[in-house]
């Protein structure tokens, strides 16, 4: 009985399989160049089409829809739109460094805009196209069958320059991607003649005479220990950034012109993003920015306002749009069959080898049809000399097949040199073509002589490479467009240049509403009356100036960093921008801090007071950021702990701490060591079961502040600071409230008043009641002080808040 045959295999091996040779067709027959010629398949099969339907440069051009049907018909089973895409991109003088297709009519631009139809566009092959087909005909090169074997097609172009490094190449396959950056065609040639003569030349030897890309845009490079990785590795990075200058007008204006971009940046969308900066804002002093580009070439203009800072803008365009790049090199070719990572003298050398082989069989192919042409001047020049019999012995014959038996019989003559004399016409039979027989005979012996040389030495071989290339270098010699720069500059960007220096009015509410105003809009409203939603209360109102910063800082122990110029311009009279269009927050974090900063220092702090008893202490340039907008970690919270506070100090401040229960602790700052900026920091008051703060006061430490605590029976109780004791750190403190047996008082608020003080106090009810603190007498420290809230009639008081005044914080720093 015969046994079924089946194959027990894992899903993941049969995956891994088909994937794979999915993945191989994809490598080596759709998206990566070959080593030797440079082309991926859909180019080889363009340029092969055309050369076989004779769309060569010497004749005219053809319409590009003809092409692509003979190249889908014959060679490249796949849809028109790709194919013609692959053809465009062969005639795109800004992506190729020596295109290789001559097209009339709308090929694309550098703007990204869509070439024509292929109905509408015609095309040719270029002149230096041919170089990559010549001698295809000499079988230079293997062909296999086409997709339904009617008809053959090669392997590879017998390329006679190096292609790849020329036009570069960009591709994704299946687990591969390849970039490989164009080339100048005369520096190329001459890395090649250098690797001929010196095969075991280094990077640094080759890079004296190929410096570096030369992208078709032109440009400048920066970077040349990127293009030396890149060269010696595979892989590497340089900066490109376009080529620009800087003009004067008249009246103390200024601007930039630019004439080249980076390679493969769309143009259009750059001059849009450099308006987009110009309209939001985001620089300063752009008055227009126009794009000036006509057939005599790339010009973009950005025009200056009056004493605007042009190197400044500058710069920023090379930070913020597509003027600067970076070019990330992966040379991925395949070779032999496989994709490879190569490096300079790789794709070097697979040229190289290639041109050997493609030399070796072009002159073998010569020798063998200058032998075969010898051979019949040979017996030509043979039959001529005894004509007269030729003739007789043909006349005699009953046909062409006897003529030629009885010349072989007779006269010795081969098979093929009786085939040419029966064919050779009366007119050939004169003395003048005895002479050129003669002649030609001469010639290829000669020319048999060097064939044979050639093969028997590979330093003729190599020669004959050199000169072939060499007569190329000559006839399709181009001047480098890309300059090369040694290092990367650093882009410095002033953003006081770049950012419109202008005071304003900024507001943060608890509930997260921000809002920058001009001074001239919160002059002209009434300035006590802010536009807020029920029980909003603000934690903050600010003059400062655009170029400064704002530092938000929720319960949750995060912060937000905003430039000042990036916050919304919003008029007093209205509500403000909620901060969840600018990050996300969990859904009960809640703002408690808003600090304004000019300068990120390590001689100034940020102090932090949790409900749970912690404290610490941070420098302040710890907190300097590029990730606007985005809510990072301020304080490293453990558990259920709350940030309650957060405060600018300088080194010399006072702390005092109270706690739910009255008690009160008052120490110098410097009791905090300062620790960085993800630390949970150290005990700050000692609590018991059930204790938490309700709040932590700052003040100067030579400063007397009142003190003043409200508690949830509605009772307000100012006190002096001379009562107190100044202690140390992590210390129970001395209590502020006689404790009652019966409801007894505990801390809902804890503040330092002054003069302009004024306290917000909210009920359980809804009610919202304020008070002028300084206004009540002085209490001791024992009493509970005075009730200014009917809890029976309005609810306990559930939130406490003090009114913040109109600060100008860095006025001081105007005035020195």
């Amino acid at each position: 009985m015969q046994k079924e045959k089946f194959l027990d295999l894992s899903l993941e091996e049969v995956i891994g399989d088909r994937f794979g040779r999915y993945s191989k067709y994809i490598i080596q027959d759709r998206a990566l160049p070959d080593a030797r010629d440079g082309l991926k398949p859909v180019q080889r099969r363009i340029l092969y089409a055309m050369h076989e339907e004779k769309n060569t440069a010497d004749k005219g051009f053809r319409k590009s829809a003809k092409t692509v049907g003979t190249v889908i018909g014959n060679y490249h089973p796949h849809g028109d739109t790709s194919v013609y895409d692959a053809m465009v991109r062969l005639s795109q003088d800004w992506k190729l460094q020596e295109e290789l297709i001559e097209m009339h009519g709308n090929n694309g631009s550098i703007d990204g805009d869509p070439p024509a139809a292929m109905r509408y566009t015609e095309a040719r092959l270029s002149p230096i196209a041919s170089e990559l087909l010549r001698d295809i005909d000499k079988e230079t090169v293997d062909f296999i069958y086409n997709f339904d074997e009617t008809t053959l097609e090669p392997v590879v172009l017998p390329a006679k320059f190096p292609n790849l490094l020329v036009n570069g190449s960009t591709g994704i396959s299946a687990g591969y991607a390849t970039d490989i950056p164009p080339h100048n065609l005369e520096e190329v040639i001459d890395a090649v003649i250098m690797k001929i003569d010196k095969p075991q030349a280094t990077v640094e030897q080759l890079m004296s005479v190929l410096q570096g890309p030369d992208f078709p845009t032109g440009g400048i490079i920066q970077g040349v220990d990127g293009i030396k990785k890149a060269y010696e590795t595979g892989r590497g990075r340089i900066i490109v950034r376009g080529k620009t200058r800087i003009e004067n007008l008249r009246g103390s204006r200024q601007q930039i012109v630019i004439e080249e971009i980076p390679y493969e940046v769309n143009k259009a969308n750059m001059v849009k993003k450099m308006d987009e900066l110009r309209v939001d804002r985001k620089v300063d002093g752009i008055a227009e920015v126009r794009d000036e580009s006509d057939r005599t070439g790339l010009r973009v203009v950005v025009e200056l306002k009056k004493d605007a800072d042009a190197e400044g803008i500058l710069n920023y365009f090379f930070k913020n749009t597509d003027l600067q790049v970076s070019y990330n090199f992966n040379m991925v070719a395949i070779e032999d069959k496989t994709p490879k990572l190569m490096t300079l003298p790789q794709m070097l050398d697979a040229f190289i080898n290639h041109q050997k082989e493609v030399v070796t069989r072009q002159v073998t192919y010569d020798l063998n049809k200058a032998n075969k042409r010898a051979h019949i001047i040979e017996g030509l020049i043979k039959a001529i000399s005894i004509l007269d019999d030729v003739i007789a012995t043909i006349r005699a014959s009953k046909d062409k097949a006897d003529a030629k038996r009885q010349l072989i019989k007779a006269y010795g003559f081969t098979e093929e040199q009786s085939e040419a004399i029966v064919n050779l016409q009366l007119y050939r039979l004169t003395n003048t073509d005895i002479t050129q027989l003669q002649k030609e005979a001469k010639e290829l012996e000669e020319s048999i002589k060097t064939y044979e040389a050639i093969l028997a030495s590979e330093a003729m071989l190599m020669k004959t490479i050199k000169k072939d290339l060499r007569d190329i270098k000559k006839r399709f010699k181009s001047r480098r467009g890309t300059q090369i720069e040694e290092k990367i500059e650093e882009i410095k960007i002033n953003i006081e240049v770049l950012i419109p220096s202008e005071d304003v009015v900024v507001s943060v509410t608890k509930d997260g509403y921000i809002k920058r105003t001009s001074l001239r809009s919160y002059g002209a409203s009434n300035n006590d009356d802010i536009t807020m939603k029920d029980l909003d209360y603000l934690l903050g109102l600010f003059e400062i100036n655009t170029t400064d910063h704002l530092l938000l800082f929720t319960d949750k122990g995060r912060f937000i960093y905003f430039p000042v110029h990036e916050l919304p311009d919003i008029r007093w009279k209205e509500l403000g921008a909620h901060i969840s269009h600018f990050t996300s927050l969990e859904k009960d974090e809640k703002l408690i801090q808003a600090l304004p900063i000019r300068e990120y220092t390590n001689n100034k702090y940020l102090l932090f007071i949790t409900k749970n008893g912690m404290i610490k202490r941070t420098e302040l340039d710890k907190y300097e950021t590029q990730r606007h907008g985005r809510a990072m970690i301020g304080i490293n919270l453990k558990g259920d702990d709350e940030l309650l506070n957060v405060y600018e100090t300088k080194g010399y401040s006072d702390i005092f701490i109270a706690s739910n229960t009255g008690y009160g602790l008052w120490y110098h700052e410097s009791e905090v060591k300062p620790t960085g900026q993800r630390t949970a920091g150290v005990k700050a008051i000692q609590l018991k079961d059930g204790e938490y703060v309700v709040s932590g006061q700052i003040f100067d430490d030579l400063a007397d502040p009142s003190l003043v605590i409200i508690t949830q029976r509605g009772a307000v109780k100012r006190m002096n600071l001379n009562d107190f004791q100044k202690s140390t750190r992590a210390k129970r403190g001395l209590l502020m409230l006689r404790e009652l047996k019966s409801k007894p008082h505990r801390l809902v608020g804890f503040f330092t008043a002054d003069e302009e003080d004024s306290i917000s106090i909210q009920t359980s009810n809804g009610e919202v009641h304020s008070i002028y603190p300084l206004e009540l007498s002085v209490s001791d420290r024992v009493s509970n002080g005075s009730f200014v809230i009917d809890t029976d009639h309005d609810g306990e008081v559930i939130q406490v808040w003090k009114e913040p005044t109109y600060e100008r914080p860095f006025q001081e720093n105007k005035e020195e």
